[in-house]
């Protein structure tokens, strides 16, 4: 993934890295990429949830109970947002993947929802890949929430509003690529916003046939150096061919 990005980037695109990820800080993400793909990203690249979500949250800056971890406690102080613990003094409730979440975290946080709290949720992924199979995301713990409280979440993540609002000021002049490997969010993302959309196969999604109805990306590749070569190559035309612009 490194060569790849690092051939784009030389191509005169400009990169920047949207994640339903909200345990981590920017500068976590960030380090992550450079460890492990060999390329040198920068925190103002990124973009993650508990960002998207402390930004919903920034114009009233409402007293936040916290079900997750440190990306979202971080992007929350960034915005000046106070963190909160006790239920009946929450004014907002902010959801993301919680790997110390208990039943005493789940009945506080409906508490605090049912006397009126705003209800956050940085995404709902209900699953994501990782070593050897899948594993239980933020959107498990979001539908946990919800039944437990009677209320629905305004999602923060991709492939809603807030996020998409936070990529359109990151992006330079000329088309622009969703590169992702799960429909739901990544390339329903890119049709909110009549963006081009890649599906890469390495993740969630092996088989494009496995792709809903509506959702159909423009160009289907097996990794992201393919979608790479594609972009960087005479091989796209039309409306689509994208001059240096900003894959996401």
């Amino acid at each position: 993934a490194g060569d790849a990005l690092r051939r784009l980037d030389e191509a005169g695109f400009s990169i920047v890295f949207v994640t339903n990820n909200s345990t981590g800080t920017c500068a976590d993400v960030a380090e992550t990429i450079a460890r492990l793909n060999g390329y040198p990203a920068s925190p103002d690249q990124v973009i993650t949830s508990a960002v998207a979500a402390a930004a919903l949250l920034a114009p009233d800056r409402p007293a936040s109970m916290v079900v997750g971890g440190e990306g979202i406690l971080s992007a929350l102080t960034e915005r000046e947002i106070s963190i909160v613990v006790d239920p009946s003094v929450a004014e907002a409730v902010v959801v993301g993947l919680d790997v110390d979440f208990t039943y005493q975290s789940l009945d506080m946080a409906a508490s605090a929802i049912r006397k009126g709290a705003r209800f956050i949720a940085t995404n709902t992924d209900v699953t994501f890949p990782g070593p050897g199979d899948l594993h239980a995301g933020a959107g498990a713990i979001v539908a946990a929430i919800a039944a437990a409280s009677g209320r629905t979440p305004t999602v923060a993540g991709k492939p809603h509003s807030a996020i998409r609002a936070l990529v359109k000021q990151r992006l330079v002049p000329g088309p622009v690529w969703v590169v992702g490997d799960r429909p739901e969010t990544d390339l329903a993302m890119a049709k909110a916003e009549n963006w081009n959309a890649a599906l890469v196969l390495t993740g969630v999604v092996s088989d494009p046939g496995e792709v809903p109805s509506g959702l159909e990306p423009d160009l289907v590749n097996a990794s992201l150096s393919e979608f790479a070569d594609v972009l960087t190559s005479d091989r796209l035309s039309g409306e689509r061919r994208s001059d240096p612009g900003g894959p996401v």
